[in-house]
């Protein structure tokens, strides 16, 4: 059954894609239709694609999704498999907080220094902090697996 956590990284997921598809196919119009492309399309276009990508790292790493070396863990005892999928999600949310924490401080710098964004004049700490917000689901996630894989009987 699926949770609130789930259902929330989905929506944002549906949303972001969503808004990428609507926003690309209307300047796709704009550029054949009128000849006059709509540059904000593309910022934002992107930043939803950051946002996007981690979101999707993190309903993949739920989902086991995530390539694996088959290789290495065929060829292992059941407890040694145990150990490398444990440590394979600690390493994954050691790389997690540390995009979480140079993500937090690239956003306040931005937010600090009232950076906008070169097309639409936002403040360009609105698209940055789609980094930490990611980054930090995707770490919980990672954190989630590495605890419920270590509560596994070793079959």
């Amino acid at each position: 059954m699926k949770n609130a956590f789930d259902k929330l990284e989905e929506i944002i997921a549906a949303l972001a894609l969503s808004a990428m598809t609507i926003l690309a196919f209307v300047n796709v119009i704009a550029r054949y239709v009128f000849s006059a492309s709509l540059s904000f399309t593309d910022e934002i276009t992107t930043n939803l694609f950051v946002l996007l990508t981690l979101i999707g790292a993190s309903i993949a790493t739920e989902r086991n999704a995530h390539l694996g070396l088959g290789i290495v863990t065929d060829n292992v005892s059941p407890r040694l498999r145990k150990s490398l999928a444990v440590l394979a999600n600690l390493l994954g949310a050691g790389f997690t907080a540390v995009l979480t924490y140079y993500g937090v401080i690239m956003a306040y710098n931005e937010y600090k220094l009232q950076q906008v964004t070169s097309g639409m004049q936002l403040p360009e700490w609105i698209f940055g902090s789609f980094v930490p917000i990611g980054a930090a689901l995707l770490l919980v996630r990672f954190l989630q697996k590495a605890i419920r894989i270590s509560k596994e009987e070793v079959k």
